[in-house]
């Protein structure tokens, strides 16, 4: 890629001393120009405890600009970059100055999981909704518990009502830059807005990409909204593709995403194509032969197998069909190729406590007090879903009896004072430490082999 030197677009970035507006899709290098931004104002000269904030919305989107920071940004000037989440921001503001909308001192995160146990999984278009809404704005003022939903409302609020906070923020971090900016909801960019007389703002924005254009705000009308109060200097990178330069990978990806596909082939597209009768295809199969010639098609190409690939399905039915082929489930067994699935994970984290608890240290006195506790998790993991009501309730009855002194006689309590007494009395063997290590060590066959 050519240096901000050599491009009379780059170097206006660099050089600019108020707001800018850098517009590019996927790989036309808003990420490096925006870091050799923050390395210039960085070497301009920062106080001790000053840093540039580079701010995204995932951790996985923080991790990929640290990595590509170590590429352009010197180690000791590393120390004076701060990458976070909004999220993550947005916390630390409150967790310190929180207390200034009358919320306690001591404030504490309202895991996600922990809120739909609460809620019942209910969603913002259910009737039940408001009074929800209500008893979040009741558990951060009264409790100190705060809604992931609520961190950027509240720290809006927070700088809206403080001019020492906004000063604060502002003398901390004498440049903030913005990723995905055209998918900032309307309290986040209500933050940035806040923050944009004292300190300089830089907003990365990909009008092609837009994750959350479902809420308002989101979208065209975000970058319009960026131009009318930040009237920043706009530099426009247009298509250019320094991720991928020799393929068509994205005009497929929007021709795809506009469902205009152009009916001829692409440069790096490859399908592979299975017949469609009364028999379901041999997914398990299917997906090898699709890694086997995605794999070796980039070798081919780039001398390296891929580190990732991404499978997207269409339900999480077909999620669960893959994930069951990856593992060599099925009619044809094969060898499990390694994978993550995502989804909902509330359930299951939820479900995880109760793991962590039963492995905890028990006694035999408090073994019916252990049992109510077990039938509790239970019934937030279930409550999560926002299924199964009447179960839910009834399984905290039968909880609540169990601790009033009345033990139950029922299958799930029976099963669990079986499992109980029996962590109880075996011994546990094994060094997961050394395990961990030995796992870590294991060298693991390529993925798209078996």
């Amino acid at each position: 890629m050519a240096g901000e030197t050599d491009c009379p677009k780059r170097a206006s970035v660099v050089a600019c001393a108020g707001h800018v507006l850098v517009i590019g899709g996927p790989g036309s290098g808003k990420t490096t120009i925006a870091l050799r931004k923050a390395l210039a104002r960085i070497r301009a000269g920062v106080n001790p405890g000053q840093s540039v904030l580079f701010l995204s919305f995932s951790r996985a989107a923080v991790t990929r600009v640290l990595d590509a920071a170590k590429l352009e940004v010197p180690g000791e000037v590393l120390l004076h970059l701060s990458v976070q989440t909004f999220h993550s921001f947005f916390w630390s503001l409150l967790k310190t100055h929180g207390y200034l909308l009358g919320a306690p001192r001591s404030l504490s995160i309202l895991l996600p999981q922990d809120e739909k146990a609460l809620s019942g999984g209910i969603n913002d278009d259910d009737e039940d909704w408001p009074a929800w809404r209500d008893e979040r704005e009741r558990l951060f003022r009264q409790d100190g518990r705060v809604a992931f939903d609520l961190f950027a409302p509240n720290a809006a609020a927070l700088l809206a009502a403080s001019a020492h906070v906004r000063g604060l923020v502002a003398v901390k971090h004498p440049l903030i830059i913005v990723d995905e900016a055209q998918d900032t909801g309307d309290s986040a960019w209500r933050c940035v807005e806040l923050l944009a007389s004292q300190t300089q703002i830089v907003c990365l924005a990909d009008l092609e990409q837009q994750i959350f254009d479902f809420l308002p705000g989101v979208g065209p009308e975000r970058v319009a909204a960026i131009r009318a109060a930040l009237a920043p200097l706009e530099v426009d990178l247009g298509g250019e593709n320094h991720r991928s330069p020799d393929s068509e990978i994205l005009a497929f990806a929007n021709d795809v995403l506009s469902g205009t596909p152009r009916g001829t082939a692409y440069k790096g597209v490859s399908k592979i194509i299975y017949g469609v009768g009364k028999s379901a295809p041999n997914w398990n199969h299917l997906l090898r032969r699709a890694l086997g010639e995605l794999h070796r098609a980039i070798r081919a190409e780039t001398g390296a197998f891929a580190r990732t690939s991404v499978i997207l399905t269409s339900s999480k039915g077909n999620a669960l069909r893959v994930s069951n082929a990856l593992n060599g489930l099925g009619s044809h067994p094969g060898k499990a190729v390694r994978h993550k699935l995502l989804f909902d994970e509330a359930e299951a984290l939820l479900t995880a406590r109760l793991a962590a608890f039963l492995l905890e240290p028990k006694s035999a006195a408090s073994q019916e007090a252990d049992v109510a506790a077990s039938m509790e998790m239970l019934a937030a993991a279930r409550r999560a879903t926002g299924s199964a009501k009447k179960p839910v309730e009834t399984l905290l009855k039968q909880a609540a009896s169990i601790r009033g002194g009345k033990p139950l006689k029922i299958n799930i309590a029976e099963a669990l004072r079986a499992t109980i007494t029996s962590l109880r009395t075996e011994r546990f063997s094994g060094d997961p430490l050394r395990q961990e290590q030995s796992t870590a060590r294991r060298s693991m066959p390529p993925p798209w082999q078996g």
